[in-house]
């Protein structure tokens, strides 16, 4: 499963978490990845409308000086301005809280599961160091998180760059990625249903934005959409599979490397709290999790190989 980032590189996807810092990228069975075509048809909006809500919706007033500085220059005028197309989807509430605040436990589970390239390794709290594996990297840092009975607000700001076959030539820049999500409704047998709501700002530097407005708009809107589709059905993968087989998934938590662990412990609490049965244990369902977490995004045959295992 391939992996791009937002506003770091023209190619850019989305940051992950609802509320994160990475994107997925989804691949045919055959290995393939999707083309992103010439046109949007991602059901999202560059409109002045979706545009000014955006920035009615960015807590300025709660903001560092500094860093609200910096967010009016990128609000002002950016090279582009996306807002995501709306995604809903079911998910323990607490294990999407927990995979917004430590984002580098997700994608650590990908890298587990073999569907992602990227790395997010914290230097601080709420900041990151990031490489997709496809030429871009940079920095991430949180803003602003706000969370509330009824959802949450977060406000990231990257900064970065891109060298690889996208762009003729390396390209810098920066991003401001707005997510806000909620509550929307009950899911199947009471799961908690989540609404997702991403604004993103995209502020090429020199080069850059005559190669992005030109070049290469199409390719980032519809990836992103794609992005965050990906990664709202891998959450939903994730809460299902930690409800059918919580002690599976919390075993997947104690092989994660890359980050604190403490809060690999905390991800196999969360798992655990969510199944239905946590006293129950399957070793063959166990033994078979990585790769039904991973069906929609390996290659066919490496597939096959992980369930002969």
């Amino acid at each position: 499963m391939r992996v791009l980032t937002w506003g770091l590189t023209a190619a850019v996807c989305l940051l992950s978490a609802p509320g994160t810092a990475g994107a997925v990228r989804a691949e045919d069975r055959d290995g393939a990845p999707h083309r992103a075509g010439l046109v949007f048809g991602d059901g999202g909006s560059s409109s002045r409308d979706a545009r000014e809500s955006a920035r009615r919706a960015v807590p300025l007033e709660r903001l560092a000086e500094s860093d609200r500085r910096d967010v009016e220059r990128i609000l002002r005028n950016p090279t582009l301005y996306r807002r995501l197309p709306r995604e809903t989807f079911t998910c323990d509430r607490e294990l999407l809280e927990f995979s917004l605040e430590k984002p580098e436990v997700i994608v650590d589970l990908w890298r587990v599961l073999g569907i992602s390239r990227l790395r997010l390794d914290r230097t601080g709290p709420g900041a990151w160091r990031m490489s997709d594996g496809w030429g871009t990297e940079g920095t991430l840092r949180v803003l602003h998180h706000e969370r509330t009975a009824l959802g949450g607000t977060l406000l990231l700001h990257g900064k970065g760059g891109y060298k690889g076959p996208l762009a003729p030539q390396p390209l810098t820049g920066s991003c401001l990625v707005l997510v806000r999500h909620g509550p929307s409704g009950q899911g199947a047998e009471g799961s908690d249903r989540h609404a997702m709501q991403v604004d993103a700002y995209l502020d090429a530097d020199g080069v850059g934005l005559e190669i992005v407005t030109r070049t290469l708009q199409p390719l980032v809107c519809r990836s992103s959409a794609s992005n965050l589709h990906e990664i709202c059905q891998f959450m939903q993968a994730l809460s299902d599979a930690a409800g059918e087989n919580p002690e599976g998934v919390a075993i997947l938590g104690s092989r994660l490397t890359n980050v604190d662990p403490r809060d690999g412990r905390t991800f196999a609490s969360l798992a655990r709290g969510v199944g239905h049965d946590a006293s129950a244990v399957d070793p063959i369902a166990e033994r078979k999790l990585p790769s039904k977490l991973a069906a929609r995004w390996l290659p066919a045959r490496q597939l096959e190989a992980e369930q002969i295992r």
